[in-house]
């Protein structure tokens, strides 16, 4: 099957938040065709993690008290199995999705504030970041999951 950029799909967005959305589907439909093992679970975690983090400062919000603890607990989890950690990434996308076609053109120059340093960026420049940074995890997934089938 052709990777979503290459499948003439029409979405309601401009394109260049469509490159993104592109991205992130790429990502998640290569998380449903790897098996990570255990020892890829933080990376399942710091997508669906950092997706909401990232969704929630793009929507202009702070964190919440759920989300500063959740960050507290990625790197070491709470005991999640593998299809919970699966649903978690799921519904993460999910609402990614939601905000970024919420996106106009007319908001890519706008600032966001990442943090509580409140470190400035582009709403454009965001969207780009979550992308990219989805996939380099999605990448780390793909490589756990090969040396342990070799293993």
């Amino acid at each position: 099957m052709a990777e979503p950029w290459l499948r003439e799909t029409s979405l309601p967005c401009d394109p260049a938040v469509a490159a993104v959305l592109f991205a992130l589907e790429q990502a998640e439909e290569d998380l449903a065709r790897f098996v990570p093992p255990a020892s890829a679970h933080f990376h399942l975690r710091h997508i669906a993690g950092s997706l909401d983090r990232l969704t929630t400062y793009l929507q202009g919000n702070p964190l919440s008290q759920k989300q500063l603890r959740a960050l507290q607990e990625e790197e070491t989890g709470s005991g999640e199995t593998r299809d919970q950690l699966r649903e978690a990434c799921r519904q993460a996308f999910q609402r990614t999705r939601a905000a970024l076609l919420a996106i106009s053109p007319e908001q890519f120059a706008d600032a966001c504030y990442i943090g509580r340093k409140r470190i400035r960026t582009t709403v454009i420049g965001l969207m780009i970041h979550m992308a990219e940074h989805t996939q380099r995890h999605v990448g780390q997934i793909i490589a756990y999951s090969r040396a342990a089938f070799l293993a």
